[in-house]
């Protein structure tokens, strides 16, 4: 689409555009009834996205390595082998018959790109944590104190020069550039060359090479996969993802203690740097490689739980830029999904301050009926099977959990039925019995 026309166009239709993108995929469906299928499927997570009623209510998972698990696998095989992890989410997708994809993408990430790209923030299966866990953060102080201006001052430049040589080994060589406003007048560019020749920056870009070499070859599996479910009639859920600013400086930069302290000792600097954030956060959803192949757009909420910080500092620190990070994704004609992790009692009211029928949240051990009450007014609302009844409950106690969701949170449209949590496994009668209840109970 022509820049000058898309921006001449509302939000109402770029989400509109989106929409029609996501119906009609442009590739070949495997037969008429799979087309049908898939456009019933996109059909009835839209209508619920619009607090409108569908046929019944939708049924999803945002699972992490239970694709794997199911087909006897450990997270280590999956994130070794393309090949194997493809045929076991196919595989698992099409026994279950969710209305969405349940994509690997969360999980099943190339292990040998992180390898080449000695990426430093994360454990993975194999590396840091055994061959069966899942991958876990390493948090740590990987934005200093005394570097908040130049993250203020300049992002792209900050996290190019500074955090990427510390988080992830192959940019390491990224520290001994100077500033790329060298190019902009020619007697400076030969200040700036040296740097690309060192050792250090040669082993880099050799170890970034080959990081893409092997995304490259799991992308050819996985790329072949999401086509060939969505010509089977699966459509993908949400095709980007970003984050709110705050977790960006928080879980990213300065780490859980340090953000904690700077809210007390340098407040100023924390709200300019989640403001300065906000247009990051947005562009980082919207400026990938060709086009969204749905207009809905992930966003995993961590800091702002209940519990990490008080009312006050939620509506101070928190709320304000990532709701600015909603409203610019929803102007992009884009579907903001927020995954609440942990509890968000407190902060449901605060949530409300959103237009009508834009946004989905996902919420993990919140009050459903309270939630029903408030940020449902407003906004689909999706959830909230806890894993824990998943993996050791009865499929009577898993339908009778989700019939109790259907009856206080699917009255009158706009819920989504899925797990309160990413699941890297559960029993598959549990699974069977969540779906069944969506296809046979949840009926509008």
């Amino acid at each position: 689409m022509a820049e000058a026309s898309w921006a001449q166009m509302t939000a109402d239709e770029r989400r509109a555009w989106r929409i029609s993108q996501w119906r009609n995929p442009g590739l070949p469906f495997a037969n008429p009834e799979a087309e049908a299928e898939y456009r019933a499927r996109v059909d009835r997570i839209l209508a619920a996205i619009n607090l409108e009623k569908p046929d019944r209510v939708p049924v999803c998972l945002i699972g992490g390595f239970w694709g794997a698990s199911w087909a006897g696998l450990t997270p280590y095989d999956v994130m070794s082998d393309p090949a194997k992890a493809a045929k076991a989410w196919t595989d698992f997708n099409l026994e279950f018959r969710l209305d969405t994809q349940c994509s690997p993408l969360f999980a099943a990430v190339s292990a040998p790109m992180l390898e080449n790209l000695d990426y430093r923030s994360y454990s993975w299966p194999g590396h840091g944590v055994t061959k069966e866990a899942s991958f876990q953060y390493n948090e740590r102080q990987w934005m200093l104190a005394e570097e908040y201006d130049h993250l203020i001052a300049d992002p792209s430049d900050y996290l190019l020069r500074v955090y990427l040589p510390r988080a992830v080994g192959a940019f390491g060589g990224f520290a001994n550039l100077s500033s790329f406003c060298d190019f902009i007048e020619m007697p400076f560019s030969s200040f700036h060359m040296p740097g690309w020749g060192s050792p250090e920056m040669i082993e880099g870009l050799e170890r970034l090479a080959a990081a893409s070499r092997s995304v490259g070859e799991w992308w050819q599996h996985m790329g072949g996969m999401v086509g060939g479910l969505m010509a089977a009639g699966f459509p993908g859920y949400f095709a980007g993802g970003s984050k709110a600013p705050f977790d960006i400086l928080g879980d990213t930069l300065r780490g859980t203690k340090e953000v904690i302290m700077d809210m007390f000792r340098r407040p100023d600097k924390v709200l300019a740097a989640c403001e300065r954030l906000v247009p990051v956060a947005i562009n980082w959803a919207l400026k990938r490689p060709g086009q969204l192949g749905s207009p809905v757009i992930f966003l995993p909420l961590h800091k702002g739980a209940d519990g990490f910080m008080s009312d006050e500092q939620f509506n101070t620190f928190y709320w304000p830029t990532l709701r600015a990070v909603i409203l610019g994704l929803i102007e992009e004609g884009c579907i903001p999904f927020m995954f609440a992790e942990g509890h968000y009692n407190q902060r449901l009211e605060a949530i409300m301050d959103l237009p009508k029928g834009t946004t989905v949240w996902l919420f993990d051990q919140t009050d459903m009926a309270r939630a029903k009450q408030t940020i449902g007014k407003v906004a689909c609302i999706q959830g909230n099977v806890p894993l824990s009844l998943m993996y050791a409950g009865t499929p009577q106690e898993t339908e009778e959990y989700c019939r109790k969701l259907v009856d206080t949170v699917g009255e009158g449209g706009g819920f989504i039925l899925d797990t309160g949590a990413v699941a890297d496994g559960g029993k598959a009668e549990n699974l069977r019995a969540m779906i069944r209840t969506a296809q046979e109970y949840g009926r509008y």
